[in-house]
C-alpha cells in the first residue's frame, strides 16, 4: 500500500463528502449536467470490478462457514427490510414513480461503500465484503418479486424485465467474473497482478468519481424537482432509525460479537442506490421522477453513514475488534 492510499483510506469519509459536494456544485451551475448520465454505468461497472477484486474468493467460502453471521445477515436483508419498506412505502402509494423508486433502493442492500464505513465503526467489514457476491445475487433474484408484490399491478405493468437483466450482467455478472478471472490469474502473470494492485489502489477515487457523477448528473432534477421529493425524506430517515434498531437487535438475538452486530446494522441501513440507479434510469418516462427518487435516498443515506460511523459504536460497546472474530462468527 502507498502512503497515498494510505492517506486516501483513513480520510475517505472526507473525500465522499467532498466529491458529493462537488458533484452537487458542478451539476447546479452548469447547464446540460445532466448529459454526465452517461458515465454512471461505467463508473459503477469499474467500482463493482475494483470492489470484488477486494473480495477474497478462496477465502469466502471460510466466510460462508460463519453460519450465524451468514443467515443473520440474510434474515435482516431479505426478512426484515422487506418488511419495513413495504410499511413504510404505504405512505407514498399514492404516486407510481415515488412507490417505485423507494421500494426499488430500499429493498437492495448495499455491496460498496457500506465496507468502507462500518469498517471506519469497528464492524467485521472483512465479513461484509466477503458477503458481497452472495449478496448481489439473492438481491437480483429477490428485488423483481418484492417489486411485483410491493408496487401494484398497474405501477408493475410500466416496468420491463430487459433492462434489469442488462444491469445484472453488465453492472454485476461481467464484473465479478472478470474479478475472479485475474484473482486466479495474479500469482501467475504479472500483468493481472498490476491490475490487481491498481484497481485496489483506485479504489477510494472510484468511489469519489461514482458519487460526483451520479449527484453531479442528477442535482439539477431534484431541485426541480424538489416539492415532489421531500416526502420522501421523512421514510428515508424512519428506515436508517428502524434499520439499526432491527440490526443491533438481530445480532444480539443471534449471540454475535460486536463487530458482527455493527456490522449487520450498517448492512440493514445502507442500500445499493448506486446500482439500481441505472434500472431506475432505464424506467419509461411515465416513471421520470424514480430516479430522483433513489438519489435522495443516496444523499440522505450518506449523510446518516457519517453519523452512524460514531453512534453505532455506542450503541454496541465493546472493547473488541474486527480483528479479533471469533471463528464461529459469535461471542461463543
Amino acid at each position: 500500500m502507498t502512503a497515498t492510499t494510505g492517506w486516501m483510506q483513513r480520510h475517505q469519509i472526507a473525500l465522499y463528502v467532498g466529491a458529493i459536494v462537488g458533484g452537487l456544485g458542478f451539476g447546479w451551475v452548469t447547464p446540460g449536467s445532466d448529459r454526465l448520465e452517461s458515465a454512471i454505468n461505467p463508473a459503477i461497472a469499474l467500482l463493482l470490478f475494483a470492489t470484488f477484486l477486494a473480495v477474497p474468493f478462496r477465502a469466502m467460502w471460510t466466510a460462508v462457514r460463519h453460519a450465524r453471521f451468514m443467515l443473520t445477515l440474510g434474515v435482516v436483508n431479505f426478512v426484515l427490510v422487506p418488511v419495513v419498506v413495504f410499511g413504510l412505502s404505504r405512505f407514498v402509494a399514492n404516486n407510481d414513480a415515488v412507490l417505485v423508486g423507494v421500494v426499488l433502493v430500499l429493498l437492495a442492500p448495499c455491496v460498496d461503500y457500506v465496507i468502507a464505513f462500518s469498517g471506519l465503526a469497528g464492524a467485521a467489514s472483512e465479513r461484509l465484503m466477503a458477503a458481497t457476491p452472495l449478496l448481489m445475487l439473492a438481491q437480483m433474484v429477490l428485488l423483481p418479486l418484492y417489486l411485483l408484490l410491493f408496487i401494484g399491478s398497474d405501477a408493475a405493468d410500466l416496468i420491463e424485465v430487459a433492462p434489469f437483466v442488462d444491469a445484472f450482467l453488465v453492472l454485476i455478472a461481467l464484473p465479478l467474473a472478470a474479478a475472479v478471472l485475474v484473482q486466479q490469474l495474479a500469482p501467475l502473470v504479472t500483468w493481472a497482478r498490476g491490475i490487481e494492485t491498481a484497481m485496489l489502489a483506485l479504489m477510494v477515487p472510484l468511489m469519489m468519481v461514482t458519487l460526483a457523477v451520479v449527484v453531479g448528473s442528477q442535482i439539477r432534477g431534484v431541485g426541480e424537482q424538489i416539492g415532489a421529493l421531500v416526502g420522501v425524506i421523512p421514510v428515508y430517515v424512519a428506515f436508517v432509525a428502524v434499520m439499526v434498531a432491527l440490526g443491533i437487535g438481530a445480532g444480539r438475538w443471534a449471540h454475535l460479537d460486536v463487530p458482527s452486530i455493527r456490522a449487520l446494522a450498517f448492512s440493514g441501513v445502507t442500500r445499493n442506490s448506486l446500482v439500481v440507479l441505472p434500472l431506475a434510469l432505464a424506467l419509461p418516462a411515465a416513471l421520470a421522477l424514480t430516479p430522483l427518487v433513489v438519489v435522495t435516498q443516496t444523499l440522505v443515506e450518506l449523510v446518516a453513514m457519517v453519523v452512524l460511523v460514531r453512534l453505532i459504536p455506542r450503541l454496541v460497546a465493546g472493547r473488541h475488534d474486527a480483528s479479533s472474530l471469533t471463528p464461529g462468527g459469535g461471542a461463543g
